[in-house]
């Protein structure tokens, strides 16, 4: 059983159930954009309430039991639920508008921190979720084939909505990143800094992990 979360209320169940019936009918993948959406809304990791998810399914206390016979065959009256706590939530935004949270994972799903730079021929900056996948595919190419013509630099540009040439342009700032290259020149470019950032967390460790996170982020964007 998860173990409770400062964030969490009884009520939420309704917007965990309310995610579960959505077509197809079941547990959401763990990082699936509904999952995740929901987690920054709640400020509560996903992987809580994908736990939650699973007490929510067992259906194995009367709690649960009179959750699902109220509302689990009427999508009417879940919806009004639903609205009617969304409105309590935003209400609660306001209340905390201006108070500083201190964000964690909730980082890694928002565009990163340039500061006052500008992202030349970039519209938006990427999030560090998009600079994981990008580092997972790396770590599968030799530098020869970090190119716009390699199909999976194609395939992942296509999942992550971004430019062919903006994914090749990451992989070669993970080339600077990379201390087995040892390059020589220097690169200019706001995204150094956090991709020097995804590196430490990632770029040094086991890649079977970041391969096996990565699999999970892509449901993001699928």
């Amino acid at each position: 059983m998860a173990t409770k979360h400062s964030q969490w209320s009884d009520d939420y169940w309704l917007l965990l159930m309310q995610l579960y019936l959505k077509k197809p009918v079941g547990v959401k993948a763990l990082y699936s954009r509904g999952m995740v959406n929901l987690a920054l809304e709640l400020h509560i990791p996903p992987q809580f309430l994908y736990e939650q998810m699973f007490r929510l399914r067992t259906i194995d206390t009367p709690r649960m039991e009179k959750l699902w016979a109220d509302y689990g065959n009427n999508p009417r009256r879940l919806s009004r639920g639903v609205k009617l706590l969304r409105q309590k939530l935003g209400f609660r935004e306001l209340f905390f508008d201006g108070v500083e949270i201190n964000e964690t994972w909730e980082k890694d799903f928002k565009p990163v921190d340039i500061g006052d730079q500008q992202l030349s021929d970039m519209p938006h900056p990427p999030t560090p979720a998009m600079l994981i996948l990008i580092l997972d595919l790396y770590f599968r190419l030799t530098p020869s084939t970090m190119v716009a013509e390699t199909p999976e630099v194609q395939e992942l540009a296509r999942l992550i909505k971004m430019r062919t040439q903006e994914v090749v342009d990451i992989m070669e700032i993970y080339q600077f990143c990379d201390p087995y290259l040892k390059r020589a020149d220097f690169v200019m470019s706001p995204l150094l800094g956090p991709c020097q950032q995804i590196w430490q967390r990632y770029g040094n460790g086991s890649p079977q992990q970041l391969a096996a996170f990565a699999a999970q982020l892509k449901d993001y964007f699928k």
